[in-house]
């Protein structure tokens, strides 16, 4: 996305934030192509049957998030961080109604790869597990939390987290180093 692009999308956002409703109109497609990436993010290692669809997945977390009453974006990053954290939960709805299907719905599976659990293999863990440790992780240490959400579901850069949370870049880069070995603990159980 171009710097005029980005600057566009920051001014949707404040216009939304504003109660602009038609400015919602403009910002999907402005940001569809990167919402979408988001999304094909997300479904990494899911099974090519899955139930949900990214296109789906995007269309819901934006309503979701233009239709929110709150909508104060400071810009485009954070918009992304909080579409990747809705897209997460719609993802972990999904499973759990899937879960309690009558016949058995199955497993809904992400791949966790080097950004997480640190070994370039990676490791097939059912999503509600993830959800599980992401909660824990949050009652612990939300800033911890919150760069994981950043870093592993929104996909930001370590100096872009830096600038969403408003700490240094070698913060960052800590708190991501102990969040990845703290789920590596939680999610080998």
């Amino acid at each position: 996305m171009s710097d005029a692009q980005q600057n566009q999308a920051t001014l949707l956002l404040g216009r939304l934030n504003s109660g602009d409703d038609d400015a919602a109109r403009e910002l999907l497609p402005l940001l569809y192509d990167e919402l979408r990436s988001l999304a094909a993010r997300q479904f990494r290692g899911q099974p090519a049957n899955h139930t949900l669809q990214p296109t789906v997945l995007v269309h819901e977390a934006f309503l979701r998030l233009v239709g929110r009453p709150e909508k104060d974006w400071n810009d485009r990053k954070h918009f992304f961080a909080v579409a990747a954290t809705a897209m997460r939960q719609i993802l972990v709805n999904h499973a759990r109604a899937k879960n309690t299907d009558k016949r058995g719905g199955g497993e809904r599976r992400v791949l966790l790869d080097e950004g997480i659990v640190g070994d370039a293999d990676g490791h097939n863990l059912d999503v509600l597990d993830l959800d599980a440790a992401m909660e824990k992780l949050a009652t612990i240490d939300a800033r911890k939390h919150r760069v994981v959400e950043l870093r592993f579901f929104a996909g930001l850069t370590v100096p872009e987290v830096a600038e969403v949370l408003d700490l240094s870049i070698t913060s960052i880069e800590s708190e991501w180093r102990a969040a990845r070995a703290w789920l590596s603990v939680q999610l080998s159980k």
